[in-house]
């Protein structure tokens, strides 16, 4: 997939200027499979995800869907939705809001009454609301369905994201739109069986599809900017239970070799050893830490608790050494931004999707699984039908009417520099 080039720009920098001086051109948020950037900012609360805002504040579409993005009916609602917008920019946009309050439930101030405005014409409040200065139920609701559609908390909070995202012009979310029109056209045309799981990189999230409908939806987390999840189409020929984890080469050389320096103790706090190449067990104080020297040997930590991929380890046949995991962190699953791997994809509640993965492979039922995983033995399985799996970079789609989903371009693929508005810590 072509990359386009765009400058990267600091994410709280760029919210800084958002949130006081005018909008440069050039600078704003959109939409990606899974995104992460800047400080791996933990979200204060998560909000309410469940999109039960209250009905009276719009007449569009619930943000929630069944919907795959890989299908002809997503490819058409963007259009339907690109339709829209264009209108929606020959009638001059909609209004930047500026403000200097925190802007939520109860607020009375200016700048409330360009934010209903700006919610009426992307179709989250109902103009039957009226123009007010104050921030009542149906602007709450409003919000909380503006941050659904954007991938934000839905806590009805207008904090530093939700501004930034509501401040992205018109002109550059149709260019967006028409952008992964083609992207979800080339997808949709394709046979993709009858089951499969497909992970939207800039959505930070993977779709786990059968008979044409979303079966189970997971937050995930991907790769950081510098160490980016690649596009990839595959089959999940393998899961593997308590795992081993092998460390790639370059974590021993960005992450273990800089904290061995630092703390010697690691490794072994980590039950991760070594290993050279006779696979012969190499203790960590023979090796001068120094030097590179570490990268020749083999890292592998110990299945447990504490190990990179916890319970479970997903195969699939690509050329990226790339695979999707568990983790023994959850709580980054509650995080703003989910792009802080390198270049693999950890998968909340992995569980479920090794059942549904192995649901055709005999003796394999979710209480084997579970009884497997707390004895700590690395257990192989092979997956009797392979699952078709697909890596894929989707920042705007459409489930409905009036429903448009939009997130950060993460990886600039989109053209367009204001919708990049995340970077590296």
């Amino acid at each position: 997939m072509k990359k386009f080039g765009s400058s990267a720009i600091d994410r709280r920098a760029f919210l800084r200027g958002v949130a006081t001086a005018g909008f440069a051109a050039a600078t704003t948020s959109a939409f990606a499979q899974q995104s992460d950037i800047g400080e791996i900012l933990a979200a204060p609360r998560r909000g309410n995800w469940d999109d039960q805002f209250d009905a009276r504040s719009t007449s569009k579409g619930k943000v929630a869907s069944f919907q795959p993005i890989a299908s002809p009916e997503t490819a058409s609602f963007i259009q339907n939705a690109i339709n829209t917008y264009n209108q929606i920019v020959s009638n001059g946009g909609w209004p930047r809001v500026d403000t200097t309050v925190k802007l939520q439930l109860g607020v009375v101030d200016p700048s409330v009454a360009v934010m209903r405005k700006r919610l009426m014409i992307a179709g989250d409040l109902s103009e039957s609301a009226g123009i007010s200065n104050s921030f009542d139920t149906y602007v709450d609701a409003a919000v909380k369905r503006f941050q659904a559609r954007h991938g934000l908390p839905a806590d009805g909070v207008m904090g530093q994201y939700s501004l930034a995202a509501m401040n992205v012009p018109a002109d550059i979310r149709l260019g967006q739109l028409q952008t992964n029109l083609e992207r979800v056209r080339t997808l949709a045309a394709a046979d993709q069986g009858p089951r499969y799981v497909m992970v939207n990189i800039p959505a930070a999230q993977l779709e786990a599809v059968e008979g044409g409908r979303v079966v189970q939806r997971h937050t995930a987390i991907v790769g950081k900017i510098d160490r980016q999840t690649p596009i990839l189409d595959s089959k999940i020929h393998e899961v593997i239970l308590n795992p081993y984890w092998t460390a790639p080469k370059s974590i021993i050389e960005k992450d273990i070799i800089p904290l061995m320096r630092k703390d010697p103790t690691y490794l072994t706090r980590n039950k991760i050893r070594l290993f050279d190449q006779q696979g012969q067990e190499v203790p960590p104080e023979q090796v001068d830490w120094n030097t590179d020297d570490a990268v020749k040997l083999m890292f592998r930590q110990d299945p447990g608790k504490i190990n990179a991929m916890s319970s479970t380890k997903i195969n699939f046949p690509n050329p990226y050494a790339v695979y999707m995991h568990d983790t023994p962190q959850q709580g980054v699953f509650n995080k703003l931004m989910r792009f802080e791997s390198s270049g693999c994809v950890r998968v909340q509640n992995v569980r479920d999707l090794n059942v549904w993965l192995l649901r055709d492979t005999a003796g394999w039922d979710r209480q084997t699984m579970e009884a497997t995983i707390k004895t700590g033995v690395n257990t192989p399985i092979n997956v009797s039908n392979p699952v078709p799996l697909h890596f894929v970079y989707v920042t705007a789609w459409s489930t409905g009417d009036g429903v448009v989903h939009l997130r950060d371009d993460i990886y600039e693929r989109d053209g367009q520099a204001a919708l990049s508005i995340g970077t590296n810590t």
